[in-house]
């Protein structure tokens, strides 16, 4: 018996269809221990030795593997193929090795790209042993982010309170909004104005032309900066005739653009699909671990020869030989950085066209499924053909230049499948079409159309163009922009506003201290650099204690010297920095730091014990405060973490990158699938815990399977809990779970049994439609009698009257009348 060791459930689930009898999949529901969050994990002073910890989760999860271990006489370790999976399966393996229970055992580590029958009988066929350089890089990583978190947020606690927490690669994201945040309230805009004029040939044919050259000059942006100077413009335009000068006909290709790797999937996700990065990875993983994409954490732009065939065979099939490159198009890495996972993003099958799915995956599956379909696709088909036009046209003295561009598609090629969306596109004036016209036509002037515009600051980050200008900068990696994202959003230290990210008052006061105190640690080349030594550590380049202790050194002796550091220098440093934010001049020209009360104090910083706030100097006689930070934040001490709201949440495990949550609210506990709403994210899924069970006893497997209702246990049957409590269902039959029998042990053939004698229920009659809300109004059978239904509303039937008995028109104002 061969034991094989996965992350997910969903992954076990479908490995297992296609490993026979001798093969026992088990899921590891992801890292079974991590560093325990307290001082001491890691120890730079004993040779950066580090502390692990089970889970509770990784308790019961090592209790299972540990048990199956003693039937099985080979250990498969299949996690993912990426540094995070080489880490949980040494985990799992080094828990295993001592517990002793590797003995006469042999231990092999198997990685496949997409959870297909062949890439799995491939992938068993050919196993290796664990990467240690890999490892080595997680291990790396891990201590970084742990002692940069646990060393420098009790410095941020004791100097800022209300300051939240830092983190390596978080704090970098941070400094980026907040940057962008201050260019746009430093911006000063400037007028100026463009000049279009409609022209006419003599067969009546629109050129919408824009003024380019003016008293036998090129104008320039800021030429035409006031009304007058345009008006001016326009009675020169006025007083001449215009004749065609040139025209210039060319001849461009535009080519298709590589198949996804995981950041361009975040933005694309992002600009077509309005999912958030962290959104985009949970559909994706589902996806994954279906068997329909390949892995979703990868650098790699490449396609196996095989996937190229199979792209080329589609294009014939769908598209035609018209849109089919002679020879096959490869695509290279730019990122000299690029990591472990050796394909882009595809799906497993490309045979498997999106319509062929539609039925069987949900909304967002669906979605971001046919994305990625015909990005892969049109990544293998012909280049499009565009003509470009450019049609001048002078003025009788010469003294004036018009210009009209445009251009036309000769040929779709890939535009017929997928086009990229853009962020913050300019509007593009290439597009429109353009009259076929020659040189010395004569043409008339139409409307003349001076246009006045502004000069506009550079837009806020999305999320699709922070990634991107993350990625740039070689910050971070691809796998970890989502929870980076969701963490800023979470310590609220930036909102969304229009899908754009605003820098909270929080967020800038750390950003500020973090530049004049840390500047070396949010640097953007050194956070680059980081990563780079991290490469070079999977790729056996770099030994990792060694890159560790160059770090520790130099950062150890950052945090000792600002330790002495007095609030109120940090006060000043805010002030300083932030002047321009917190006091901006007044229309009236007073001291914009006068306190708005009594007129004749000093408005200054004030940090709090919940955060920074605006206070007047003239307190206690004067007690004008203005917030900088919500003060609906829980008390901290220094030194200590904050606590979570009020105590009713707990971790309870994970489901792929979602953490389940055990929380209260009004109407008692639940659990919740994912994180908060936020103005791009939808609304996590919440399941309320039955009442026969105690919150404090709730156990992990519990959860999982509360948060995974409904439940497919075969043949069609569905456990859930709904408002009456627990239940069983299959097709029109349903029946309440009772004494014993729970969601939690049910088995196929107990649930055969129960449904066995139960009669189906009867099919909803339809009765018509309501004439004025224009919904459907039903008869439908329910548990107390028959009832009415009309949209989301139900509505009791009188005892007088009998299912089979009542008419529309009774219906309708027995409905009306309940209204």
């Amino acid at each position: 018996m061969k034991l094989v060791i996965v992350e997910s459930p969903a992954k076990a689930k479908t490995i297992n269809k296609y490993l026979g009898s001798d093969y026992n999949v088990l899921a590891s529901f992801g890292h079974i221990r991590d560093l325990p969050s307290k001082d001491g994990s890691v120890e730079p002073n004993n040779d950066f030795k580090m502390h692990w910890e089970l889970s509770t989760g990784g308790t019961r999860k090592l209790k299972d593997i540990t048990s199956a271990v003693k039937d099985a006489d080979t250990i498969v370790l299949a996690s993912d193929p990426d540094r995070e999976g080489e880490a949980i399966a040494w985990h799992i393996l080094e828990e295993l090795k001592e517990k002793n229970k590797l003995k006469d055992k042999k231990v092999e580590r198997v990685v496949f790209h997409e959870i297909t029958k062949k890439a799995i009988k491939e992938a068993i066929e050919n196993p290796r042993q664990i990467d240690d350089n890999l490892v080595s890089a997680y291990m790396a990583r891990r201590a970084l982010d742990y002692l940069v978190g646990f060393n420098l947020s009790p410095v941020l606690w004791r100097k800022l309170p209300g300051a939240k927490s830092a983190g390596r690669v978080q704090s970098v994201a941070l400094r980026l909004i907040c940057e962008r945040e201050t260019e746009i309230e430093k911006f000063k805009s400037e007028e100026y104005w463009s000049i279009d004029v409609d022209l006419l040939t003599n067969t009546q044919a629109l050129i919408k032309s824009r003024l380019i050259g003016l008293d036998g000059k090129k104008l320039e942006k800021f030429d035409l900066n006031s009304e007058e100077k345009a008006l001016q413009a326009k009675e020169k335009i006025e007083a001449q005739a215009f004749h065609i000068s040139s025209v210039e006909r060319k001849k461009a290709t535009r080519n298709p653009y590589p198949p996804f790797i995981t950041s361009t999937l975040q933005q694309e996700g992002a600009r077509k699909l309005r999912f958030s990065a962290k959104k985009t990875m949970q559909v994706a993983q589902k996806l994954y671990e279906d068997g329909l994409i390949t892995y979703m954490r990868t650098d790699a732009v490449n396609l196996s020869q095989e996937a190229i065939t199979n792209c080329r065979e589609v294009i014939v099939k769908y598209f035609g030989e018209e849109y089919l490159p002679k020879a096959p198009r490869e695509y290279k890495n730019k990122s000299k950085n690029a990591q472990e996972a050796h394909e882009a993003i595809r799906p497993s099958d490309l045979f498997n066209t999106p319509k062929k799915l539609e039925a069987k995956l949900d909304s967002d599956g669906y979605k971001l499924y046919e994305l990625i379909w015909k990005r892969t696709i049109a990544c293998q088909m012909n280049s499009a053909i565009l003509d470009r036009v450019t049609i001048d046209s002078l003025s009788k003295d010469e003294q004036i230049t018009l210009r009209a561009t445009g251009q036309v598609i000769a040929f779709d090629g890939f535009l017929k499948l997928y086009q990229e969306s853009q962020d913050d596109a300019e509007e593009d004036d290439e597009n429109r079409l353009l009259p076929n016209v020659n040189e010395g036509d004569n043409v008339e002037k139409g409307e003349i159309k001076p246009e006045q515009h502004f000069t506009a600051p550079p837009p806020r980050f999305t999320e699709a163009s922070l990634v991107k200008k993350l990625e740039e900068l070689g910050i971070g990696r691809p796998s970890t922009y989502a929870s980076i994202i969701a963490v800023l959003q979470e310590r609220k230290y930036v909102r969304v506003e229009k899908l754009r990210f605003i820098p909270e008052e929080r967020g800038r006061i750390v950003t500020v201290f973090l530049e004049n105190y840390f500047k070396r640690y949010v640097e953007y080349d050194f956070t680059a650099q980081l990563e780079e030594h991290l490469d070079e550590v999977s790729a056996g380049e770099l030994e990792w204690k060694k890159l560790l202790s160059g770090f520790w050194t130099k950062f150890y002796t950052n945090i000792e010297a600002v330790g002495p550091l007095k609030v109120s220098d940090v006060i000043d440093k805010i002030e300083e920095v932030l002047a321009f934010h917190l006091f901006p001049p007044r229309e009236d020209g007073h001291d914009p730091r006068e306190c708005p009360e009594c007129k004749t104090g000093k408005v200054s910083v004030k940090l709090g014990k919940f955060g920074a706030f605006l206070g007047c100097s003239n307190y206690p006689e004067c007690k004008y405060t203005k917030e900088l930070t919500e003060a609906k934040d829980e008390e901290q001490t220094d030194g200590q973490a904050p606590a979570l709201a009020n105590g009713e949440n707990k971790l309870m495990g994970k489901v792929g990158e979602l953490n389940i949550y055990l929380k209260k609210g009004p109407y008692g506990h639940y659990l919740q699938l994912g994180e908060e709403a936020t103005a791009t994210t939808e609304k996590p899924k919440r399941v309320a815990v039955p009442k026969n069970i105690k919150p404090e006893e709730l156990t992990e497997e519990q959860a999982l399977l509360l948060v995974s209702l409904p439940k497919d246990i075969g043949e069609g049957i569905e456990v859930n809990i709904g408002k009456f409590g627990p239940y069983l269902k299959q097709g029109g039959k349903n029946k309440s779970l009772t004494g014993a029998d729970t969601i939690f042990n049910i088995t196929l053939a107990r649930a055969k049994e129960i449904l066995a004698n139960v009669a189906e229920r009867p099919q909803p009659t339809v009765l018509g439609k309501h004439p004025k809300k224009k919904l459907d109004i039903t008869v439908q059978s329910g548990r107390y009698g028959p009832y009415l239904k009309m949209g989301k509303n139900n509505y009791a039937l009188p005892k007088s009257l009998k299912e089979g008995d009542i008419t529309l028109e009774e219906a309708i104002k027995l409905i009306d009348e309940k209204k």
